[in-house]
């Protein structure tokens, strides 16, 4: 069972924005965020799990597409139009039938240099709707 010591050291390999399907994981990619919009901001709800949640819909991308980004409480902030980030270990998740993109705790974002890239707003992602197909065995 050798690892040859490369465990921890891959190279993250990334991806573009286009190439997103859903049902997928792992992804790490270099995204500007073009907006954010504040869906849900709860001070003292009623359960405690819930308390001093914020949740933002962020509009992300490169110069291949754009996806809607589901920020949470810190990331929240992170998450600031005009910057860009790396998302690390990203997933896609689906949400009425379209895709979200989002960093849960297994994952993480960091603030990187300004991108270059003008971000292809023109290909939004989260606007192609998927139907659920039940694939059934022969």
């Amino acid at each position: 069972m050798a690892d040859n010591g490369a465990r921890g050291l891959r190279k993250p390999v990334f991806v573009k924005v286009e190439g997103l399907k859903p049902g997928t994981n792992g992804h790490t990619l270099v995204v500007k965020v073009v907006s954010s919009n504040m869906v849900l901001q709860k001070g003292a709800a009623a359960s405690p799990h819930l308390r001093n949640t914020r949740i933002a819909e962020c509009l992300v991308g490169d110069d291949t597409a754009s996806i809607l980004f589901t920020a949470r409480n810190e990331q929240v902030d992170l998450l600031k139009p005009g910057s860009t980030v790396i998302l690390r270990n990203a997933k896609i998740d689906m949400f009425k039938g379209s895709m979200r993109l989002a960093v849960d705790k297994w994952g993480r974002i960091e603030v990187t240099e300004p991108a270059t890239f003008e971000v292809k707003e023109d290909n939004n992602l989260s606007l192609v709707e998927y139907e659920l197909v039940n694939v059934v065995d022969e």
